[in-house]
């Protein structure tokens, strides 16, 4: 039911078009703002079903009218962009003579065209009006039906069900489990320790990791009951009615009690008032252990804690939970972590082969050894899928059955509810708490190949252009994405790879079984199609293409299927389609995202600069040699990503391009030690007059470049080469006017020209990279103004007094990278440098 942000970006499109466009609308107009009013509706439901989605079932009507609504709002969406493909087009004439741009709009084609699209809104509105008619015809039989299922109690059965899925694992076998030893004696003793005041330990993992399991075996241990006067276990969920956790709690702890105490049979008439009453009562005298399995938030906890008085008797409270920044609160005086990793390959191999080969032992055949390590490995470690999978394969015993599975793992998870709905519920709950615009973030990433680690920055930027990021005043979007990034880690939804000096992350990938669990919601939603470029892609109406090249070459496919992408990823998987690969099939008209980091093409389909709607365009390590001279016609495109390719010189065009945002086109020189490790394409210098430019990176200098970059005030990523010595005070004078210039790189023209930047009087206060490279004759005066720098790059400096005095008090800095930077005898780093990693 994840559609409403895409009926919101739909909705925000016609909106624009109806406001900015109104003058060429005529007949289309009327359609689109009677569609906008059904699209609002549409999202008010969505948002209501995005809320409910995973916390009750969802019924066939409700499946089927989202169904549908996704396929007209992909309708509307084709519609309203081929209307503004044609309108493109009228906008090159804009500047020109009015005359000319008067007969241009009343030409009798342009006339048809806007009549078509009139005629299909038409259309398209007649089917919304019917699909929600017929929707509300049979709603009201399946309203009556579910009341009366509720009405005999069939509608707590999710509730329970969540609730036993839960506490089940109280009742495990200790034989049963594996790789918790270490792990539980660390909790055993923050439990059991001296310490009187009552401590709270958190035990935080992503969901199936094992947390219910350890911490259920732990709070069962003998010497941890006879420890605690009273102990209790509460299950919590998503949506929690604190009245009714207290009274779980009152029965719990009064029914373990020596004095009967009549209490419990008038739960149901005491108010919140006297539930809180009656468990500060009880437990203030006793030393108590509490479980609480599964906080999703630090307000439920805020709610609860009230009514857990903290004694100094030495009680106990121990939390469950799979985000990070819940575990991270100030619960109380003594707080203690415990971040459950995932299981090491033997242990795993271990658990599995339990599981697996119950009438054997536990040992796995000599002739299916090689089919378990596969198997197990696809689980990362996830105890709650190797047991699941361990299950299913349980009652196979042919390398056949077992390769079979491997090869179809993701249909197995999807289908196969016997052995994999526990670990579909458990995985799921953090995606199903998530926020529409969330899920379709954490969506995304099933688009790159299974074990693929992905770059911050790249997924960041593949976010803003598909329209995920929700604009927020005064804040730019890079930071909201980064905010949705971070949430998705700290879910447990995306695993970091890398971290830079700060420990932000730097790359991140998706665990296997969450990835194929989203590749399944993604082919139901239609958000997403996976295809290996060998098969010809069949219309289905899916927008987004990941291909996955095996081959030489894509298969072409029709152009009725390729007009409707608006999205599309190239990865070339193995080393032969690597090797030889031709051009790509041509035919795209709406492209929204084109991707073809790493993909070997040699040339760009000649239709790329048709694609007006194309926002992002991303050729990075490709063998692409050069841009089409008419790039300017792409002026919705904000990023160009162009690492590491071939390019040498940009085209004239490229300052037509006003929406541009970010041009990161660095190139490496890997394998030299040369003065030249880094360089890229020539710019024309009036590239300068793009005012939504924040990324230039890295680009060489010439002609009346430097003198005209003060016009780029708006900069915060800035690098640039082939500097001479003369440009120094307006070099100097243009980064003085950056005071959003968060990173920066200046090369000089050769190693034995200085960087002179002793004009630059004081530093962009936001600056938290630096990169030199050049003759240095002293330290600039500002380098110990910079508070904000994590890291510091100097290159054939040649710097002849020592420098760390300037640097080391600087508090935010990580690294330093120096390549023949210092001429002297030593350096050393004694004082300071507080966060300097090694």
């Amino acid at each position: 039911m994840e559609l409403s942000s895409a009926v919101d970006l739909i909705t925000g499109k016609v909106v624009s078009v109806l406001e900015n466009e109104a003058s060429l609308l005529t007949e289309v107009g009327a359609e689109i703002d009677e569609i906008k009013l059904e699209l609002i509706s549409m999202k008010a439901f969505l948002d209501d079903a995005d809320r409910r989605s995973g916390v009750e079932p969802t019924n066939e009507t409700d499946s089927r009218w989202v169904e549908n609504v996704r396929d007209i709002a992909s309708e509307v969406e084709d519609v309203v962009d081929e209307f503004m493909y044609h309108f493109s087009k009228q906008q090159q004439w804009r500047g020109k003579p009015s005359r000319f741009f008067f007969k241009l709009i009343h030409f009798p084609k342009n006339l048809l065209v806007r009549r078509r699209v009139a005629f299909k809104l038409h259309g398209i509105n007649k089917r919304i009006k019917s699909i929600a008619e017929r929707n509300q015809r049979y709603r009201c039989f399946w309203s009556e039906s579910r009341k009366s299922n509720q009405q005999i109690g069939g509608g707590n059965h999710h509730n329970n069900w969540v609730k036993n899925l839960s506490e089940s694992v109280l009742f495990l076998k200790e034989d049963d489990l594996v790789g918790i030893d270490k792990t539980q004696q660390e909790l055993l003793g923050w439990l059991m320790d001296q310490e009187l005041q009552r401590t709270i330990t958190s035990v935080v993992g992503m969901g199936g990791v094992g947390k219910t399991t350890l911490v259920a075996n732990t709070f069962n241990k003998r010497v941890v009951r006879q420890h605690f006067d009273y102990c209790a276990w509460i299950t919590v969920s998503q949506q929690n009615i604190v009245t009714e956790l207290f009274k779980s709690m009152i029965k719990e702890l009064y029914s373990k009690a020596k004095e009967k105490i009549d209490l419990v049979i008038n739960l149901d008439s005491m108010s919140y008032r006297d539930l809180v009453g009656a468990l500060v009562n009880f437990l203030r005298p006793r030393r108590y252990l509490i479980v609480i399995d599964d906080v999703w938030s630090t307000e439920f906890w805020q709610d609860i804690n009230i009514a857990l008085p903290a004694n100094m008797n030495g009680s106990r409270i121990l939390l469950t939970m799979r985000k990070e920044d819940v575990a991270s609160f100030e619960f109380g005086a003594v707080n203690h972590i415990h971040r459950l990793k995932p299981l090491p390959f033997d242990e795993s191999l271990s658990l599995f082969c339990k599981k697996a080969f119950v009438g054997k032992g536990g040992q796995c055949p000599p002739y299916l050894v090689s089919s378990a390590r596969k198997l197990v490995a696809k689980c990362e470690g996830l105890p709650l899928a190797i047991v699941a999978l361990g299950g299913l394969m349980a009652s196979k015993n042919s390398v056949a059955r077992w390769n079979g599975v491997y090869n179809n793992l993701n249909r197995e998870l999807s289908e196969n509810d016997t052995y994999f709905r526990r670990l579909k519920y458990i995985s799921l709950l953090s995606y199903h708490d998530l926020s529409y615009r969330l899920k379709q973030c954490f969506l995304y990433c099933c688009i790159f190949p299974e074990d693929y680690v992905i770059k911050r920055k790249r997924l960041i930027r593949l976010w803003m252009a598909e329209g995920f990021v929700e604009l927020e005043k005064e804040i730019i979007p890079e930071v909201v994405a980064e905010r949705y990034l971070t949430e998705l880690i700290c879910r447990g939804l995306l695993q970091v790879v890398s971290r830079n000096e700060l420990g932000r992350p730097k790359k991140c990938k998706m665990h296997d079984i969450l990835r194929e669990f989203a590749v399944s919601i993604s082919k139901s939603m239609k958000f997403v199609a996976k295809y290996d470029g060998a098969k010809e892609v069949e219309d289905n109406g899916i927008c987004r293409w990941s291909i996955e090249a095996k081959d030489k070459e894509i298969k072409a496919t029709s152009k009725a299927a390729l007009s409707r992408v608006r999205s599309l990823f190239v990865f070339a998987v193995n080393e032969t389609s690597k090797t030889s690969f031709n051009r790509l099939p041509s035919g795209f008209k709406l492209m929204r995202v084109l991707d073809l980091e790493d993909a070997p093409i040699n040339e760009l389909p000649d239709e790329l600069v048709n694609l007006f709607n194309l926002r992002y365009l991303n050729l990075s390590r490709t063998r692409v040699k050069e841009l089409p001279k008419d790039i300017g016609k792409l002026y919705n495109l904000q990023f160009l990503e162009l690492k590491m390719t071939q390019i040498k010189e940009l085209p004239a065009g490229i300052v037509k391009l006003e929406n541009l945002g970010h041009l990161i086109a660095y190139h490496y020189n890997v394998n030299s030690g040369t003065f030249d490790y880094v360089f890229g394409p020539i710019v024309p210098s009036n590239v300068c007059l793009l005012n939504n430019l924040q990324a230039l990176s890295f680009v060489e200098a010439r002609g009346d470049f430097i003198k005209q970059l003060s016009k780029m005030t708006q900069l915060r990523k800035l690098g640039v080469g082939n500097v001479k010595e003369t440009d120094d005070k307006n070099l100097c004078f243009a980064i003085s006017k950056m005071v959003h210039l968060q990173t920066l790189v200046v090369k000089s023209c050769s190693e034995d020209e200085e960087v002179k930047m002793h004009a630059l009087e004081s530093a962009p206060p936001d600056l938290e990279k630096l990169g030199l490279s050049g003759k240095l004759e002293k330290v600039p005066h500002w380098f110990n103004s910079l508070d904000n720098l994590t890291r510091l790059f100097l290159h054939r400096c040649r710097l002849r007094d020592d420098f760390l005095p300037h640097i080391q008090a600087l508090p935010n800095l990580g690294e330093i990278t120096l390549l023949n930077a210092y001429e002297g005898v030593r350096l050393d780093f004694i004082e300071g440098f507080q966060k300097l990693s090694i």
